[in-house]
């Protein structure tokens, strides 16, 4: 199918060795929300444990000083790979936590500038301003500034979506306009698996003045993405989705904005000086990771980073790109199963969402977890998505490296035995 090696990759992965449900080979279709871990990453995990752990940046022994060196070169990694300098990658716990960090930049700027303190004014909201999201974000990049505009006054537009899950883009200039201070929007949807042109709205973001914030969560696992090239100011990810642990997630900002934003959570770590009434705070990164730092996820995402580099973000872009193509064929041809989202494999992901006639998709997925085939039901943390095309959920499959046709194709029978079991003709 492509230059990826499927069933070398397989055995690099413990857990897709086992069987579920009746001892059913395990089929796992459900990387948008989570992937699976090689044993390179475990492993990296825990030797740090068994060798080198010590809370980084405290203390001045050798424990402390590898694990502060372990942690520093795993933020060199990420770095390195979306093309950003160390000090522009901020550790979180997750993107979620990350977008909440850029949203919070908003809100206490302008708690901030109501007492008079010093604050960057593009950070600072009142009614009359805009912030801008779309209709097909995932509820991590919708309810955090949702939260704002309640907060500050300020109002909340969004780019609505066409019929077939792209962004409406003709009245772009009527949404970014003078009153916008953010656009934070999407790269890959999570539901719809649609490839928004985010370079281009962060220059219109940019044209009026406003801040720009990507969700890179579902791009940055499956394609070569410098983030430098996305336009943001910031952009948020996740470690979990691209073959890292758990508890740990990125943002990466320009120096400028780094510097400007005002930080979230503050304490230990993150302070240059601390008197009885007053602190000042270090320089970013440092300055929005307070306590003590997640090293053995941020070891864990290094060793993520490296087995994603041997294989080539470009080869796996478009192993992906196959499956893609194969999946909306195949799906596309089973009688009363409709796609929701682009039904043709161009500026789109593998992320696919379909609704079977007559079936629930929380049906749908229990019949296809007796066959032992993973898939995500619900309405992914994207309800007002779901609104937008008249559904309550979809049945969504997402396919990552360690995936082939056959996966496909026994998806495929999954669905037809679905129609089979609950008598929906097909």
């Amino acid at each position: 199918m492509t230059g990826i090696d499927v069933a070398r990759i397989r055995s690099d992965f413990p857990i897709l060795k086992r069987t579920v449900r009746d001892d059913k080979p395990l089929i796992y279709l459900d990387n948008a929300a989570t992937s699976q871990k090689p044993v390179e990453v475990l492993d990296a995990e825990r030797t740090f444990y068994e060798t080198s752990n010590a809370a980084a940046h405290r203390g001045a022994h050798q424990l402390a000083e590898e694990a502060t060196e372990a942690y520093e070169l795993a933020r060199a990694q990420v770095a390195g790979f979306v093309g950003a300098d160390a000090s522009n990658i901020v550790f979180t716990k997750n993107a979620t936590e990350s977008l909440n960090l850029a949203a919070y930049a908003f809100s206490n700027a302008t708690a901030l500038s109501r007492w008079g303190t010093p604050v960057d004014p593009r950070f600072v909201l009142q009614p009359g301003d805009s912030v801008v999201v779309t209709e097909m974000e995932h509820h991590a990049n919708l309810v955090p500034w949702q939260e704002v505009c309640a907060k500050t006054g300020a109002s909340l537009r969004w780019v609505p979506l066409t019929d077939n899950g792209r962004l409406e883009l003709a009245g772009l200039d009527g949404i970014i306009d003078a009153s916008t201070k953010v656009v934070s929007v999407v790269h890959q949807s999570n539901i719809l698996g649609t490839i928004n042109p985010v370079a281009e709205i962060m220059a219109k973001a940019h044209a009026v003045g406003a801040v720009g914030v990507v969700d890179a969560c579902q791009s940055i696992p499956h394609l070569p993405v410098d983030v430098s090239a996305l336009g943001a100011d910031l952009v948020a990810w996740s470690g979990h989705k691209m073959l890292g642990p758990t508890g740990i997630g990125l943002l990466y900002g320009t120096a400028e904005i780094l510097d400007a934003m005002p930080p979230f959570l503050t304490g230990g770590s993150m302070i240059a000086t601390v008197e009885m009434d007053r602190s000042t705070y270090a320089a970013a990164p440092q300055k929005f990771e307070a306590g003590v730092p997640m090293v053995a996820q941020a070891v864990g995402l290094g060793a993520a980073v490296n087995y994603l580099e041997r294989l080539g973000m470009a080869q796996v872009a478009a192993h992906e790109q196959a499956l893609t193509a194969y999946s909306l064929m195949a799906i596309g041809k089973i009688p009363g199963v409709r796609i929701i989202g682009p039904p043709e494999a161009v500026d789109r992901g593998s992320a696919i969402s379909f609704v079977v006639a007559g079936i629930h998709p929380h049906d749908v997925g229990q019949v296809l977890d007796n066959m032992g085939i993973a898939v995500r039901v619900g309405h992914h943390c994207a309800w007002p998505t779901c609104r937008r095309f008249g559904v309550p959920a979809t049945t969504r499959i997402s396919p990552y490296i360690y995936n082939d046709l056959n996966d496909i194709d026994a998806l495929v029978e999954g669905i037809v035995e679905a129609q089979r079991f609950f008598k929906v003709a097909s």
